[in-house]
């Protein structure tokens, strides 16, 4: 099992702020494939026009996406050009409200999904919607890059945020690749049930499947000592010197965690590691 198609999506002509650097080392490191989605969105929503509104102002907008979408592409294949790996480049438009739809059908055909974090200063709506796109409507396991973390070196100390979720365990699978090149892998476990099944053995099953796949992992059960669960986990990776979380994502609604909050989102925030996640 390898990572040989792996896609991100580009929303701005600014390559700085996407996840381009990252996804070009992975793909040199994996000998995989990157499939370049140069995306121009059409911010307006046709819903929400006024009466009477001149059809000049909706094309004057999607000329506006595709002349970005154009911009993006010129950007994306100057950077590709010098380096030796594999790779393509597809411009494509589309307003907020089509844009799942648009992303799924490009994530469904990759093993991995490579994107800058959603939230933050610079983020848009689009950000997290190709987000979220890849992960339900496309069912591809998505590598969420931070700006200041280093591609080169992502993968070598693993924590591995264990719940005993499905969402969790689908992440893991996901991520074998990158857990049998790990040299430290760690199963964090944050107030494990008292009744639940591995009640005497917190994380031994999943350590027994993985060690069968040629990881050797190590344990740590940790108690909830801060409000989030998020917090407890980014203080564990400091604290063990990782590189890289392995977590599932949203085991509530994508809405409950809008307006409550959630591990999902709030590692999505705050985490200065890259995050593999998968739904």
């Amino acid at each position: 099992m390898a990572y040989k198609t792996i896609l991100t999506i580009i929303t701005d002509p600014d390559l700085a702020t996407s996840a381009l650097e990252s996804a070009i080392t992975l793909c040199g490191r994996e000998d995989a494939h990157l499939d370049v989605l140069c995306l121009g969105v059409d911010r307006t929503q046709t819903g929400y026009y006024y009466a009477g509104t001149n059809a000049m102002i909706q094309q004057e907008t999607l000329e506006r996406a595709q002349k970005e979408a154009g911009e993006i592409e010129t950007a994306a294949k100057h950077r590709l050009s010098v380096e030796g790996i594999k790779w393509g480049c597809e411009t494509a438009v589309a307003q907020i409200a089509g844009l799942s739809h648009l992303v799924a059908q490009r994530a469904r055909f990759s093993d991995l999904v490579v994107m800058p974090k959603p939230y933050g200063e610079g983020r848009a709506i689009e950000d997290e919607a190709s987000v979220e796109a890849a992960m339900f409507d496309g069912r591809a396991p998505l590598l969420v890059m931070p700006q200041e973390a280093d591609s080169s070196s992502i993968g070598q100390r693993v924590v591995i945020a264990w719940n005993q979720s499905a969402e969790a365990l689908m992440a893991i699978r996901a991520a074998l690749p990158v857990l049998q090149a790990a040299e430290f892998v760690n199963i964090a476990i944050i107030d494990p049930p008292q009744h639940g099944p591995d009640r005497s053995d917190p994380g031994g099953a999943l350590s027994q499947f993985l060690s069968r796949h040629g990881v050797k992992t190590e344990i740590s059960v940790l108690a909830k000592t801060m409000p989030r669960v998020s917090d407890v986990l980014c203080r564990h990776v400091q604290d063990v010197s990782a590189d890289m979380v392995v977590m599932g994502a949203y085991g509530h609604s994508r809405f409950r965690e809008a307006i409550l909050g959630g591990a999902t989102r709030n590692m999505l925030e705050n985490t200065e590691v890259p995050v593999l996640m998968a739904h």
